[in-house]
């Protein structure tokens, strides 16, 4: 890659929306300022999304990462703000409540808020009435106010940007059309334009709905699904011109954004009129190669034709919520153009297997600006600065990124984008795109399955109901909404692991095989331990960003000098992995690396009678001390070639044990025929994660992320002394901040489901991550970040749907902190 010391790689955008201009300002505000922007439409205005969004932006959301993006795109929009350019006005926002389930939501709403340092509150119907004032009081229960929330003028921030962009160097090219992104080896040289060609060393794919066309141009699968929304404007509303804003501008407004989700509502000031946004019509798919014929004859191709017969029903609640509405009618209308997800998350990061091309897409105004600045980051520092996992372009197997699958659970995305979604919900659309070898038999036990990348996985087995009567648990009475997607049977069948043992389908570990003579070489300095030990050996290890920051933990198996079995954390580990081995082998490097996933099955079998069941299976030692702790062997079990890993996920004596998919259901059968002997049963992933968070084990992506360190993270055992390794100085010198605490609840009635803010003397200081309720406490435990400074007996309160919880920090590992049980001895 060619790079000017003083403006850096040259570096071309293609789209000039809020993003893709976002984006160009902030790289020069790093320094790099060789930037084209490039947009097939017309500029200032080129007709994609942001040239007719609503401009709310709003931080309050379930996701930390979102919402953190999202209060990164206030900051910097009030920032640009001036009397000449209203780029961002402050009007709050204030979402209504107008059934109790609602008013519950909004509680859960105000916790988010809080748990990620945004102000809100719930406030009562008069409260509502105040703050807008053309709101019906008698018609709401209560509402969230969130004070910092506000409208953007996408437009106006896209010009402030650009003339800050062009004053340091950046260009803007309108009218050109992209007809092919130019590669030399695994390397981007270029964009090819109606116009020319420009020569690049990065490309970044900001092109909005047209997204997934760009990416295909490399070869990527961006999985986004363009969809028209209904948006309408009022004509005068005769009670609006007395709060009419006497500033111009698309931001211009005095009433806050108003958000009626309980019918898919929502509402801004326009002046003296009113805009309303629908999402409670049937997705509206569109045809990317039919769109300038289905758009001809309006204002832009991001706009469909609006029908006004559809809006009946809206419209007379929007009357009913906001009566002022009765003495006006409904003037434009049009259905424009978004970007959904299958996730409903953005599409951030770069190309696994092509240097330099980088993609920014299915980003709302909302999260425009923080997006852009953390690609900018991710661009010229090499992390993003806030975790980015669950916005990865490659965080998807590849059997979600089916056409079908993309739009199935894309429109479904869209269908929720106002519904109360419970934290335990699986997704209802494109299921069984991947099934294990035994999915048959999970079925006749009656297993309630959910769904990881993809793949179904037993929850919990219906099988097991009268484990009630065998193991029983002594629980209060729960809460409706913490019961949920959930069963009792989930004790039942972590009290049956460790009072006699159970078997776990584990085929949803993704695993992969690194092969080669270098193949200990090449990921060795990958993870942040030693991968140069004996054939035989098994390895807990994490793997590091630059700065220190937790990408993924790992396990690594052993299996030969030039053979590694490698448990990760699904397919975006896979692909910085494939990516990492494809340029070692670039450089000559004998490796290899292949997904093994759908091809195998793996079982865990753990709990004290574990070796009564695999035992007489076997001609392996499987005593404590045959196979003993992260050691692995392949051997034959029911005559079924296999590899025997003694870890253990549960904090139980035991084994994972791998076997061929096409050998699965045999391995299986035996395993059962002397568990039913030993009365040891199948067990779900409830109550795999009621025994791991017991056992104080962490789960990447919900415990922990690229944000948070090893020694906060309470992983510091998993870092090498002496071993060389990516992130290995930043860790080294960067300084504990916050901490993942434990924390049990003082009374055996509280519950939590994790996102809940904790306090301590009065003030919030973090969150809770996981959380399950302990059949072997009796209560409540779980995982929260929180000040370094706290210690375990300090009383804090987690927020319970606006109800403080009393909890206390307690000691890291709640169950046989002394390993005991996992290395066999008798409990």
């Amino acid at each position: 890659m060619r790079v000017d010391a003083r403006h850096g790689p040259r570096v071309v955008v293609i789209g000039a929306g809020i993003v893709g201009t976002s984006l160009a300002d902030e790289l020069v505000l790093r320094g790099w300022g060789d930037v084209t922007v490039i947009d097939r439409g017309p500029l200032p205005a080129a007709g994609g999304s942001s040239s007719h969004a609503p401009g709310l932006v709003f931080a309050t959301n379930v996701s930390r990462t979102l919402s953190d993006l999202a209060a990164a795109t206030v900051e910097k929009f009030r920032g640009l703000t001036s009397e000449a350019d209203l780029c961002f006005n402050a009007v709050g926002g204030l979402e209504i409540a107008t059934t109790p389930a609602r008013l519950d939501e909004l509680h859960r709403k105000a916790g988010w808020a809080a748990a990620w340092g945004r102000r809100a509150r719930v406030v009562d119907a008069d409260e509502c009435a105040r703050l807008h004032p053309l709101l019906d009081r008698d018609v709401v229960l209560g509402g969230l106010h969130t004070p910092d929330d506000g409208l953007a003028d996408a437009l106006t921030c896209i010009a402030v940007q650009r003339r800050r962009a062009e004053a340091g160097g950046a260009r803007f090219l309108g009218d050109t059309c992209v007809l092919g992104v130019l590669t030399s080896g695994d390397h981007v040289v270029g964009v090819r334009t109606d116009a020319g060609v420009l020569d690049a060393d990065i490309v970044v794919s900001c092109g909005g709905f047209w997204g997934a066309q760009l990416g295909g141009m490399v070869g990527l699968t961006v999985p986004l699904v363009p969809m028209g929304h209904d948006y309408v404007t009022t004509t005068p509303v005769p009670g609006a011109r007395a709060i009419a804003d006497r500033r111009s501008g698309h931001a211009a407004a005095t009433a806050p954004i108003l958000r009626h989700q309980d019918a898919d509502l929502y509402y801004r000031q326009h002046g003296d009129r009113i805009g309303i946004g629908w999402y409670g019509h049937d997705p509206v798919v569109v045809d990317m190669a039919t769109l300038y014929d289905d758009t001809a004859g309006q204002p832009m191709p991001s706009m469909l034709p609006f029908d006004p017969r559809s809006f009946d029903d809206p419209w007379r609640e929007s009357q009913r919520v906001l009566p002022a509405l009765r003495d006006a009618e409904i003037g434009d209308g049009f259905t424009g153009i978004f970007s959904f997800t299958p996730d409903g998350g953005p599409m951030l990061g770069p190309h696994p297997y092509l240097a330099g091309f980088w993609v920014a897409e299915a980003i709302w105004v909302t999260q425009s600006a923080g997006a852009a600045s953390a690609v900018a980051d991710w661009m010229v520092h090499g992390t993003p600065g806030v975790d980015v996992s669950g916005c990865d372009v490659s965080r998807f197997a590849d059997a979600e990124l089916s056409a079908e699958a993309v739009v199935a659970r894309s429109s479904r995305a869209f269908v929720e984008v106002y519904d109360i979604v419970h934290p335990r919900a699986q997704p209802r659309d494109a299921r069984d795109l991947r099934t294990s070898a035994l999915h048959a038999d999970h079925l006749r036990r009656g297993a309630h399955l959910g769904v990881s990348h993809g793949l179904e996985r037993p929850l919990w087995f219906g099988s097991n109901a009268a484990l009630r009567e065998r193991f029983t648990v002594d629980t209060p009475a729960f809460p409706e909404w913490f019961t949920r997607e959930w069963s009792p049977i989930v004790l039942s069948e972590a009290v049956a692991t460790r009072a006699v043992g159970a078997m776990y389908d584990m085929s949803s570990l993704t695993r992969v095989e690194v092969t080669g003579t270098d193949a200990v070489a090449v990921l060795g300095p990958l993870v942040t331990r030693d991968l140069d030990r004996p054939v035989g050996a098994v390895v807990y290890a994490l793997m590091l960003d630059e700065s220190g920051g937790i990408l993924s933990d790992v396990t690594v198996a052993r299996l030969g000098d030039d053979r590694l079995l490698v448990g990760v954390n699904g397919p975006l580990d896979v692909t910085r992995l494939g990516a990492a081995i494809c340029r070692a082998r670039a450089d000559g490097a004998d490796v290899a690396i292949s997904e093994i996933t759908d091809d195998t099955t793996c079982v865990g079998v753990w709990g004290p009678r574990a070796g009564e069941i695999v035992g007489p299976l076997t001609d392996l030692d499987l005593s404590p001390e045959g196979l003993r702790y992260y050691r692995c062997a392949e051997t034959t079990i029911a005559g079924v070639p296999a590899v025997v890993s003694r870890v253990s996920y549960v904090g139980e004596f035991g084994w994972e044990i791998s076997t061929r998919r096409c050998d699965a259901v045999r391995l299986a059968d035996a395993l059962s025929e002397r568990a039913e002997y030993v009365g040891a049963v199948w067990a779900g992933r409830g109550a795999m994660d009621c025994l791991r968070i017991e056992k104080g084990y962490r789960s990447w992506g919900t415990d922990m992320s690229r944000t948070d360190s090893p020694h906060e993270a309470g992983l510091a055992f998993a870092v090498g002394k002496e071993h060389d390794f990516v992130g290995r100085s930043a860790v080294r010198e960067r300084p504990v901040r916050r901490r993942l605490h434990t924390i049990v609840a003082d009374d055996p009635a509280t519950v939590m489901l994790g996102g809940e803010p904790m306090r301590h003397d009065g003030s919030d200081v973090g969150y809770v991550t996981s959380a399950t309720w302990s059949p072997t406490l009796g209560r409540t435990i779980a995982y929260a970040w929180g000040p370094d400074e706290l210690r375990p007996g300090d009383a804090v309160d987690v927020d319970w749907f606006g109800t403080p919880q009393a909890l206390q920090i307690a000691p890291p590992v709640s169950v046989d902190p002394e390993n005991r049980r996992v290395k066999g001895i008798a409990p």
